[in-house]
């Protein structure tokens, strides 16, 4: 483990696991979630890859500015990181949230990029009742704390028929959306919020593409995810899983991984 000082911001540093060796692929968790989120999907990737997984600003144990952000200042973290890393080539695989970031970094640094997997995320900004789902969420969080904010926002996250069997990991993803720092709660609904339309840019997109999706899924359905076809799209759908699939379904996004990252080099 270790951290990383962002030179955007003298008071924003990234922390992040950097695990194996081998052809680079990071990991992008989703919203008020942590790197921690991808522990199965960690373990089963190391022995064959560089696996970096990395707690977004405001989020984990990294830190947070009091300035507002964006989706793009979240791209540029990683860049950042990367540089640090000297890591000349990556692959990109983003969690909801984190979707919305390896979407603006590809669009921004495409150059440094083998591919991008986009897990239950979509290249679709928010309609007009979800800005405002934003705006009642920031609100919320303002007022009364995350606590109360996370056991809602839990309840969705998870396939209904998944939530009592995999109890352990439901309170699991409670704790760390617990630990996500307020403004970076409301700051990362504000980017969300504000995020602009990628679906022309990711029908566009030729390099390698990793489309996921759950069919349980309350927060993206699969018809969201799945926006763009061709021989270099993998479209990946689990069929017991809700928005976390790394949690509900860890072996298929093992797998799935796996094939998308050893078929990208053929």
């Amino acid at each position: 483990m270790a951290e990383f000082e962002s030179t955007i911001k003298s008071d924003v540093s990234l922390f992040y696991e950097d695990k194996g060796v081998g052809q680079t692929v990071v990991l992008l968790h989703g919203f008020c979630g942590s790197h921690s989120y991808w522990k199965y999907v960690m373990d089963g990737l190391t022995s064959y890859y560089r696996v970096i997984a990395i707690d977004l600003r405001g989020h984990g144990q990294s830190a947070i500015s009091e300035e507002s952000f964006t989706i793009d200042d979240m791209a540029e973290d990683v860049k950042l990181l990367l540089d640090s890393l000297e890591i000349e080539r990556a692959t990109i695989i983003g969690h909801s949230l984190g979707g919305y970031i390896a979407l603006s970094f590809a669009e921004r640094y495409d150059h440094l990029l083998e591919g991008i997997g986009l897990i239950h995320s979509t290249s679709y900004p928010d309609s007009e009742e979800g800005r405002k789902g934003r705006d009642k969420a920031m609100e919320n969080i303002q007022q009364n704390g995350m606590e109360g904010f996370i056991d809602e926002l839990v309840k969705k996250l998870f396939a209904p028929q998944n939530i009592h069997p995999f109890k352990g990991e439901v309170e699991f993803t409670k704790t760390i959306g617990y630990s996500t720092k307020i403004q970076g709660a409301i700051g990362a609904l504000e980017a969300m919020k504000n995020r602009v339309d990628k679906t022309r840019f990711i029908k566009g997109y030729k390099k390698p593409l990793l489309l996921l999706a759950g069919q349980e899924d309350q927060i993206i359905p699969p018809e969201k995810t799945f926006v763009s076809e061709g021989d270099h799209v993998t479209q990946v759908l689990l069929e017991n899983s809700g928005h976390m699939g790394m949690l509900e379904e860890p072996q298929a996004i093992i797998d799935a991984l796996k094939t998308f990252l050893t078929e990208m080099k053929q």
